[in-house]
């Protein structure tokens, strides 16, 4: 009587921690909002559309970022820090993955990954600024740090990535120009 007591406790007691599980799961939502999914969805086959989408909605996370840490009234600023910075690397991350199927799919963008490259900049020097803000308690750093870390890595490696591609892509461009005028010129009108 007593071990089916147990078994059924230990049988509660692992439902409530899936329940929690499954909670917590929800609670790391999409970073876009539907509103963005729709503009996401639309522009699914256009990559020039696409990948601006993605820049200006990370681009947009991080205007929130500023705009809430700059509010005097912000409650829990800390966790909104992380909550923000960990959208924009989503957002970011989603970005580079787009990337890669373009190129995969030998897209032309050359021109969208102009824009990317200068957003690269950007990004990098609003991120340095939070990180190196001397009216951040040591204690509310700490809570973001990770997160502040690891977007920064990720922008800096894909900055370089995006400059190097954007090399290749010109590169590949200009031997595709100089191969189909070496094939045209030799051909009698």
């Amino acid at each position: 009587m007593i071990s089916q007591m147990r078994l059924r406790a230990l049988g509660c007691a692992i439902l409530l921690l899936l329940v929690a599980s499954v909670g917590l799961a929800q609670r790391r939502r999409d970073p876009l909002t539907q509103a963005e999914i729709d503009q996401v969805r639309d522009a699914s086959w256009e990559p020039q559309q696409r990948l601006t989408l993605y820049v200006t909605f990370a681009r947009d996370r991080l205007t929130k970022l500023e705009a809430m840490r700059s509010d005097p009234k912000t409650k829990d600023r800390p966790q909104q820090t992380h909550d923000l910075l960990d959208s924009f690397l989503r957002i970011y991350d989603e970005l580079n993955d787009n990337i890669d199927t373009y190129i995969d799919r030998k897209d032309d963008i050359r021109k969208p990954l102009k824009k990317i490259i200068e957003a690269d900049t950007e990004f990098q020097a609003k991120l340095r600024a939070l990180k190196n803000a001397a009216d951040v308690p040591a204690g509310e750093a700490k809570q973001y740090e990770f997160v502040l870390t690891n977007t920064l890595d990720t922008v800096d490696t894909s900055a370089e990535d995006h400059r190097k591609l954007q090399v290749d892509l010109e590169d590949a461009a200009k031997h595709k120009k100089l191969n189909a005028a070496a094939k045209n010129s030799g051909k009698p009108e």
